[in-house]
């Protein structure tokens, strides 16, 4: 196994790790909005934390889950041409892409997200409502969590995609299969 392999493995199974964990959340995520309903509608009773919790949630698993989704080739793609091209033309629209546009991207959220989320942790921002959650800081400090681990399995994809065009794998797919 080359070095690349043990790269591509463990960027791979911390996103598989991390994908799993956020299935978790989207669980309690389902059933914390249950919870919310059945209090508001039959017994009368709302609590802005619990509301808030499900606002959180849906943010984390969106942000967090988006390394696993890109691992199991699971975002949004116009694939005109690429469905039908060969595995070197795809390993090659994935390698320019993951170069150019996605690790790029990656950097540039994470750069950006510098002063908002310092901002944020500087005072401890908390929810600007009364009886809110006081972690305004932690959630959007999963902004870099999302620049972090979409980025690893943007150089995964590109490692996976160089080793096709170099000839060391017969076939290619975007993803661990």
């Amino acid at each position: 196994m080359s070095h690349l392999d043990v790269i591509i493995r463990r960027i791979d199974a911390l996103n598989q790790w991390t994908g799993r964990a956020i299935a978790w959340a989207m669980l309690a995520m389902v059933l914390v909005q249950f919870l919310v309903v059945i209090l508001r509608y039959v017994f009368s009773v709302g609590f802005i934390s619990m509301q808030e919790s499900i606002l959180y949630l849906h943010g984390i698993v969106f942000l967090i889950g988006s390394g696993f989704t890109l691992l199991h080739d699971g975002h949004v793609r116009v694939d005109i041409f690429y469905r039908e091209a060969g595995p070197r033309y795809r390993a090659l629209v994935d390698l320019l892409g993951s170069m150019f546009l996605l690790l790029p991207f990656c950097a540039v959220i994470f750069w950006l997200s510098y002063g908002y989320i310092m901002n944020s942790w500087l005072v401890l921002e908390g929810s600007p409502e009364a009886s809110g959650l006081p972690l305004v800081f932690l959630l959007k400090s999963v902004i870099w969590i999302f620049a972090i681990l979409l980025g690893l399995q943007g150089i995964a994809l590109g490692l996976r995609a160089f080793q096709t065009i170099a000839g060391e794998r017969t076939s290619y797919s975007a993803g661990p299969r």
